[in-house]
């Protein structure tokens, strides 16, 4: 069931939910969030589409903002709304309005979204692309417990993981790190099956991928080691290794969907290690409306080192290995502005 509101209000979109759901025999309101998705034209469908399929596990309201550029000095000075109402199977298990707003009503889009949030629901703010600097000093970041953005979907990913260490707010999250959720489950699994200190560790990856960043920079936060950043064709993250003084732990994953791990004195293991789509990292996201201090601790422990690699150094000792001098090294602390390893 879909319902268009030209020049229209939250008052009247309100109005139109409560018509929709009465029409369709469900007046009660059985959603355990709002998902609020701040996106452009061109972005909107992919990122509805995984909102809905999302929403099989967590029902939710999803409301869509989309800020539309004005073409003339008349369309700014001209402030409009038009809403898309989506119900029923339209709407997959939620309710689902689309916000289109024109001319000044764009610098007030929380004051359009507020009345239309589930009351005494969470609120989950996601920025698909063009995520603002500070989240949550976003006017609609505000309105969230939870903020999801995208550092894949930025110009400059790694620059970006950067300021996402600056700005970070406990509740900000990053799909970039909810892509690296099963890599890390499963390199805590396999050391778990030894009783050995992991002494180095290497990740091989995409260059310029934030989730190989973000792995690299919680093994070096976790494990107290220095970590190589290596370089590979791809698909995504392809593999990790390391090394321990009972022999080598190795998670490898050459075409995106099969991996190998091998563990030195068992047999080689294949495991299922596909890349999910992005309806699988969203409902992962929603899974957990608490700050992700794992998240915060290995972000801040990556923009750390770019400071401490920034700095002059004194001569090293002659014998001394450079991996030992250097701590754990990744292209995010490298490539980071040096702007920013001031301000550290």
């Amino acid at each position: 069931m879909k319902t268009d509101l030209t020049d229209t209000t939250s008052s009247k979109i309100n109005k139109a939910l409560v018509l929709g759901r009465r029409a369709l025999g469900t007046p009660a309101i059985g959603m355990v969030l709002t998902l609020v998705i701040v996106t452009d034209e061109e972005n909107q469908y992919d990122a509805l589409k995984a909102a809905n399929e999302a929403s099989r596990e967590h029902p939710s309201r999803t409301l869509v903002v989309i800020k539309r550029a004005a073409r003339s000095a008349r369309d700014r000075a001209k402030a409009r709304l038009d809403a898309e109402v989506r119900l029923g199977a339209d709407a997959s298990t939620g309710e689902t309005v689309v916000l289109r707003l024109y001319g000044e009503v764009i610098d007030h889009a929380q004051s359009v979204v507020l009345p239309l949030l589930l009351p005494d629901a969470p609120v989950v703010v996601w920025w698909p692309v063009n995520a603002p600097t500070d989240p949550a000093n976003d006017p609609l970041g505000a309105l969230a417990q939870r903020r999801v953005t995208d550092a894949y979907a930025c110009e400059q990913p790694i620059e970006e993981l950067a300021a996402r260490s600056e700005a970070y707010t406990p509740g900000d999250t990053d799909l970039a790190w909810t892509r690296i959720t099963p890599w890390r489950s499963m390199l805590a699994a396999a050391l778990d099956q030894v009783a050995c200190q992991v002494t180095s560790a290497a990740v091989e990856g995409e260059e310029l991928n934030p989730s190989v960043e973000l792995l690299a920079m919680w093994l070096a936060d976790r494990l107290k080691v220095p970590v190589n950043r290596l370089v590979s064709p791809g698909p995504g993250l392809t593999s990790v290794r390391l090394e321990s003084d009972c022999g080598p732990i190795v998670l490898d994953r050459p075409d995106g969907s099969l991996a190998t791990l091998s563990i030195q004195g068992q047999p080689d293991r294949a495991v299922a290690l596909k890349r999910r789509e992005t309806a699988e990292l969203i409902a992962e996201e929603l899974r957990r409306l608490d700050p992700d201090d794992t998240y915060a601790s290995a972000l801040r422990y990556g923009v750390a080192r770019l400071g401490e690699e920034k700095a002059p150094n004194p001569p090293a000792d002659a014998g001394a290995p450079a991996a030992a001098s250097a701590g754990a090294q990744t292209p995010a602390a490298k490539k980071a502005p040096a702007k920013k390893a001031a301000a550290k």
